[in-house]
């Protein structure tokens, strides 16, 4: 089976990686894909953006699945578009994609369907936004409404930040069109899992458990990123804990989305805060998470394909998902700047020597070549992950690895799963 990956960072190349190892594929493709993602699929020219010439492109050549990665192409309708050409597709459609596209939409889903989340209010405008910071305290949270690459979401403590907050959203427009409304929310204290599962739009097939660090510094310090780093299992959630999630949050979602003729077909993905109430979500996405993705693929045991082709087909029959005991973990290598503008076009050494190490694997994120070279393309640059047969095991394999990469600029975490290890 000829299949096509839709994407180009860390998430794609691992998706690509465990796709590679099935039986039943023959030509693997990937679009616009990476330097690395080119070394397991032919990459394909074409945005993910662009749905209309990559659906026309998976027609031509008899594409039989299409795996997307990305948010925004789904939010932008390209299931939809995929569908309408009888090309079988595993995602969302539009409607179901604003789960994510929407942090509006989606708290209101969660209060219709008595979903547990955050109190929240919705402000279209500084004053209402300032008088629900005020009815909640500091601290608060501030969510822009659209998407913004996993930063739209703002932590204030008090009236300075608070009014640095509003200007970013409201006057500066830093996440655009996004942030034409806010949702304004309690601030939840607790340590943050997520939990994806499958879904064929009737029925879940729950992946490992996972925990993503967002912020940009060490002790979840600095502004929030697309995520610094990931370990699955998350070792947070208890089995109990996990099957009350599975039933109160996720076929709570599948089976609200479809009554709503929302029909949700792809990864629903809940980032939720456990707190001493209980699992509170947090946020929704409607895809494979970036960066648990990659080391959720380390650790899955059998063949992907089938269960994505099942799935996409509405059905999954038979179809299950397992994973091994071992533990995996991911830490993201970044440039400096980032998640602002960070540093690009500096050359990469040591990647091969860190994929030596046992257990290891290097996943690119925002790689580029210049003239032959591997250079930095992107704000998260590299992602190295590990097995082991505990986390600190897979944690420590990981960051050897980390440490034989270089570019001049390069930055990274140095305390991924430290305070689970402790608490453990």
């Amino acid at each position: 089976m000829k299949v096509l990956v839709i994407g180009g960072g860390g998430r794609e190349h691992a998706l690509c990686w465990k796709l590679k190892q099935s039986p039943l594929l023959s030509e693997l493709y990937c679009a616009p894909g990476n330097p690395g993602i080119a070394e397991l699929a032919d990459l394909v020219p074409i945005r993910s953006e662009d749905f209309t010439e990559l659906a026309e492109f998976a027609a031509g050549l008899g594409i039989g699945l299409t795996v997307v990665g990305p948010e925004v192409p789904l939010s932008m309708g390209l299931v939809d578009e995929f569908q309408r050409r009888d090309l079988l597709v595993f995602g969302p459609t539009a409607r179901a994609a604003e789960l994510e596209a929407s942090k509006v939409f989606a708290k209101q889903f969660m209060q219709r369907y008595d979903i547990p989340t955050a109190d929240f209010e919705v402000a279209h405008n500084e004053r209402e936004a300032r008088k629900a910071a005020k009815h909640f305290g500091f601290p608060v949270v501030l969510k822009a409404d659209g998407l913004a690459a996993g930063k739209g979401v703002l932590i204030v403590s008090d009236r300075a930040e608070l009014k640095a907050a509003l200007a970013a959203l409201f006057d500066q427009r830093q996440f655009g069109s996004a942030s034409e409304r806010v949702v304004v929310e309690e601030c939840l204290q607790g340590e943050e899992v997520s939990i994806l599962a499958l879904s064929d739009g009737t029925h879940l097939l729950p992946l490992a458990t996972s925990k993503d660090y967002k912020r940009i510094g060490e002790g979840d310090s600095g502004p929030n990123t697309g995520g610094m780093g990931a370990h699955s299992p998350s070792t947070l959630v208890t089995s109990e804990q996990g099957s009350q999630i599975i039933e109160r949050v996720m076929r709570a979602t599948v089976h609200g989305m479809a009554e709503e003729n929302r029909t949700f077909v792809g990864v629903l993905y809940a980032g939720l805060m456990m707190t001493a109430d209980g699992p509170r979500v947090l946020e929704f996405n409607v895809r494979f998470g970036d960066p648990e993705t990659q080391p959720l693929m380390m650790r899955m045991e059998g063949d992907l394909l089938p269960v994505l082709l099942a799935g996409a087909r509405g059905d999954f029959g038979s179809a299950r998902v397992g994973f091994r005991q071992e533990a995996a973990a991911c830490v993201v290598l970044a440039s400096e700047g980032y998640p602002g503008e960070a540093v690009k076009g500096e050359p990469i050494t040591g990647i091969e020597v860190a994929r030596r190490q046992p257990e290891v694997e290097v996943f690119h994120a925002g790689t580029a070549l210049a003239d032959g070279t591997l250079v930095t393309g992107g704000g998260r640059v590299l992602n190295v992950c590990a097995t082991g047969g505990g986390l600190a095991d897979a944690l420590r394999r990981a960051y050897t690895a980390s440490a034989e990469i270089h570019w001049p600029s390069v930055v990274y975490r140095k305390d991924i799963g430290r305070r689970v290890i402790e608490a453990d």
